[in-house]
């Protein structure tokens, strides 16, 4: 285990770009549907204040999932999130965009993902991160996981794990009226 630790932080030292899914990452995994349809989603503000940090320390935000959904656009454009992609069954080649449009190599990339569709992404990226209840073959294969569960503060904690490595203060922001 100590392995893996230290090769998170070696990893984190070089992330440029933090890249999500939302279901089971940034949420709980909780699907939430009213007698017309319309679909709900929570969202953890201590992860929301966690990813305004990172964006205001100069790195690259995006969400990539595969469902589609008002609400996730909603709370990535509340967050100033750089780049987000939904609808997106196959995740990679939505990743590989981002890498190309910022010149970016897969060592610079972080991603936290919860389930197996995840894994094509995070067998290729330099820091494999997920929530502590992500399932047992994702764990497997990421050199950091959360002590918090999806949508609880896993998030956050990688965040400031990231900042810590690169030796960036956590400072107290302001969403510039905007929620975290």
């Amino acid at each position: 285990m100590a392995e893996l630790k230290n090769n998170a932080l070696e990893a984190a030292k070089k992330i440029k770009l933090l890249a999500f899914d939302v279901d089971g990452v940034m949420t709980d995994g909780s699907v939430t549907y009213d007698e017309n349809g319309v679909e709900y989603k929570t969202f953890n503000v201590k992860d929301g204040h966690g990813i305004v940090r990172m964006n205001k320390s100069g790195f690259i935000t995006a969400i990539i999932t595969a469902r589609n959904n008002g609400t996730v656009r909603h709370r990535a454009e509340n967050l100033n999130i750089t780049e987000i992609y939904q609808g997106q069954k196959y995740k990679l080649p939505a990743l590989e965009e981002i890498m190309a449009k910022y010149n970016l190599t897969y060592e610079n990339v972080s991603y936290m993902g919860d389930d197996l569709p995840d894994i094509c992404i995070l067998e290729k990226v330099g820091l494999k991160c997920c929530p502590n209840d992500a399932v047992a073959e994702v764990q497997a294969v990421c050199n950091f996981k959360s002590a918090i569960n999806g949508g609880r503060g896993a998030v956050r904690e990688l965040c400031d794990f990231i900042l810590d490595a690169q030796g960036i203060e956590k400072i107290a922001t302001v969403s510039e009226g905007k929620n975290s």
